[in-house]
């Protein structure tokens, strides 16, 4: 089974040189740990990062050390630290860019009974950065910290339509690297998602990913120079139907975002 690539794989080819491979492996096992996951044994986090038996000792002792991982010495497990939830949440809690979302997007989730999310890449995937749902019972799951596919969510698909060409082959390449057997349908998304985002100003996904999803996103790239991210929102084909997704969901998250741009520069009274 291929361990899932980081991002000192796809982003830093030719950096080396300058790379401490005790660092990349110690967030390596870190980035090991997905939503969900209580806790991993050692063999769990050898089999997801390819490590060597003797490094993932070494550094996960080391982390433990640290406070980033915890150690249950009866079950033999780790878990994330409080010092890896706390840089977490720093992260999250300076970032004016969610910090200013989060209101828009719940007003947008309550309209539309579907989930708005904001989030950016890891490596080869999406991850929630954060979220707001609607008090449907049927809204997506979801949750700050989940990874989804590039190539076949709405999420995915928005970012890679906002990234600049030269960026956006690098990760076409990486992602048919990883996917050789998928490498013409990995473009063929690609390049309709950026026709989709050039003539509409949004992207859709309807079943790609599980065929009872269907979503809607948005690049959104700040002007002071903060990362990429995409808004999406998105729930079960009954809810957001494409005739909908069209109709309704894909201008008013354009809206959305175009708020988010004028509140993130001071401006945030319609011109």
């Amino acid at each position: 089974m291929r361990k899932r690539a980081t991002r000192d794989e796809t982003d830093l080819d030719g950096e080396g040189g300058q790379l401490s491979s005790s660092l990349v492996r110690g967030l390596g096992i870190l980035r090991a740990f997905r939503p969900g996951d209580a806790s991993l044994g050692n063999q769990d986090i050898i089999a997801r990062t390819g490590l060597p038996k003797a490094t993932v000792s070494r550094i996960t002792y080391t982390l433990s050390a640290l406070g980033y991982l915890l150690y249950d010495k009866e079950l033999g497990r780790y878990s994330l630290g409080p010092a890896t939830v706390a840089l977490g949440y720093s992260a999250l809690s300076s970032s004016a860019v969610v910090h200013i979302a989060r209101p828009l997007m719940q007003p947008l989730a309550d309209l539309t009974g579907a989930a708005v999310a904001i989030g950016t890449r890891d490596s080869l995937n999406m991850v929630y950065l954060a979220n707001c749902r609607s008090e449907s019972l049927v809204t997506l799951r979801l949750n700050p910290g989940s990874y989804l596919p590039i190539w076949k969510t709405s999420m995915g698909l928005a970012y890679a339509a906002g990234l600049l060409p030269e960026e956006r082959a690098r990760l076409v390449r990486a992602l048919q690297e990883a996917e050789p057997d998928k490498a013409e349908a990995i473009s063929a998304a690609i390049e309709d998602a950026i026709a989709q985002h050039g003539r509409l100003g949004y992207v859709t996904s309807f079943g790609a990913w599980h065929s009872y999803i269907h979503a809607v996103g948005v690049p959104f790239r700040p002007r002071d120079g903060s990362p990429l991210v995409a808004i999406t929102c998105g729930g079960i084909g009954e809810i957001i139907t494409e005739q909908r997704a069209h109709a309704e969901i894909g201008p008013a998250l354009v809206a959305m975002v175009a708020a988010l741009r004028r509140e993130l520069e001071g401006n945030p009274a319609q011109s």
